[in-house]
């Protein structure tokens, strides 16, 4: 597919969200919801992506770091924010057609977008959109086809008439053009219409009114083109999304014993015959090995690394970590910073204590070490090969425990100091 550009509309204030955030970098299941299109635009052989920026600008091109951005100054419609890339588009002439997304339809999958560019070329129109059947079309944009079920045009919602308004093929948002037809377009439409914007979807009608062929395909699945526009939709779509991933997941060899209260983000990584107990939280760069047990109420945070058969109970919080196969973290416990290795037992309720309030610093425990019950470890420190911390001990930063050694106390001391 170097053939085809995609441009993704990603201007629009976001009123609705009543957030300081633009609307298209909310996360679902930690990762914005612009993102999601990007990746599966790219995962299908898209190189050249263009985002439409507008309001606020600096931060989308912030997030989303080495994409071809183009500034929307005016919010004046749909048409006039693709009409920004006419001179980059019509100069390259590698492209023939372009694929026009909408920044906050992130559940759109890469099986529809082929599908759509598929029938697209094959057909060879002029443009090529996806519709959808629904017996309450409330809010969407019809599409009105003739006697003979060619589409002619697509009314949007505010300025559809009683008869247009009963109709339930709706327009989806997703379209695949020919390059020089949707530009022929554009040159043709007018801000005639109750919100004064230059509509991409009149585009349709200037196309249609030339003889310029426009083919549809249709989705049966909602979810597919739900627009997040408020915070309950924001709702809508995390869940349908955990969905998704919890489903590739349990494809994946992985038991997860209550799916409805268990909340995994995008891209964790968890290896099959492992066991996820009910209200555990694995979030983004975490990485779960085989025949592990996780949960319940435990929190994996970014950048935790588990081996293969390890044990990590409730009310257990790791951020930043490795851990070594066959170690046990089974209750009340925080590691941070922290790397364990292989057989390590870690006590109830045992604190890495990695911040100093300046900066966060490294904690290392080696195989085979036993940390009682209650221990608090202040980094940078280091445990052993096979060293043993009593229950309740504090050790202290720089204070390493040697392999082998037992230390009690606060701060914690050489057990073999005290013996006669």
């Amino acid at each position: 597919m170097k053939n085809i550009a995609a441009i993704i509309l990603a201007a629009g204030e976001g009123t609705r969200m009543k957030s300081s955030l633009p609307k298209v970098l909310h996360n679902i299941c930690g990762k914005p919801m612009l993102e999601y299109l990007i990746d599966n635009v790219k995962s299908i052989g898209i190189d050249k992506v263009i985002v439409i920026v507008g309001h606020k600008a600096g931060l989308v091109k912030k997030e989303i770091c080495g994409i071809k951005c183009i500034k929307q100054s005016e919010l004046l419609g749909t048409g006039d924010a693709v009409s920004k890339v006419r001179s980059i588009l019509l100069k390259d002439n590698k492209i023939d057609n372009v694929l026009v997304l909408y920044g906050d339809t992130p559940l759109l999958s890469q099986g529809i977008i082929k599908k759509l560019i598929e029938k697209h070329v094959s057909s060879n129109a002029g443009a090529t959109l996806l519709t959808a059947q629904l017996k309450n079309p409330t809010g969407y944009g019809r599409v009105i086809r003739s006697s003979s079920n060619k589409i002619v045009k697509i009314v949007e919602e505010l300025d559809a008439s009683i008869y247009e308004k009963v109709i339930e093929e709706i327009n989806v948002g997703v379209y695949c053009f020919n390059k020089r037809a949707l530009f022929y377009g554009l040159e043709k439409i007018r801000p005639d219409n109750k919100k004064e914007e230059y509509y991409l979807t009149d585009t349709i009608e200037a196309l249609t009114k030339s003889n310029i062929l426009v083919e549809s395909i249709t989705t049966n699945d909602a979810e597919e083109f739900l627009g997040v526009n408020t915070r309950a939709e924001l709702g809508k779509a995390e869940l349908v999304m955990r969905k998704r991933i919890l489903d590739r997941i349990m494809d994946g060899g992985v038991t997860v014993i209550d799916p409805n209260n268990t909340y995994i983000e995008h891209d964790a990584e968890i290896k099959k015959d492992t066991i996820i107990y009910p209200y555990t939280f694995i979030e983004t760069n975490v990485k779960i090995g085989s025949n592990c047990s996780i949960g319940p109420f435990a929190r994996l945070r970014p950048g935790t690394v588990i081996g293969d058969k390890v044990g990590i109970g409730n009310f257990v919080e790791i951020v930043r970590s490795s851990i070594g196969q066959e170690t046990k973290i089974r209750h009340q416990c925080y590691i941070g910073d922290t790397v364990i290795g292989k057989n390590v037992n870690i006590g109830a309720g045992t604190i890495v204590a990695n911040y100093d309030g300046r900066e966060k610093h490294k904690t290392v425990i080696e195989d085979n070490a036993f940390i009682g019950t209650g221990t608090i470890l202040i980094a940078p420190v280091k445990v052993g090969k096979g060293a043993v911390t009593g229950a309740g001990s504090v050790v202290t930063r720089n204070k390493d425990v040697p392999a082998g050694k037992t230390v009690v106390g606060i701060p914690a001391r050489l057990l073999n100091k005290y013996k006669k």
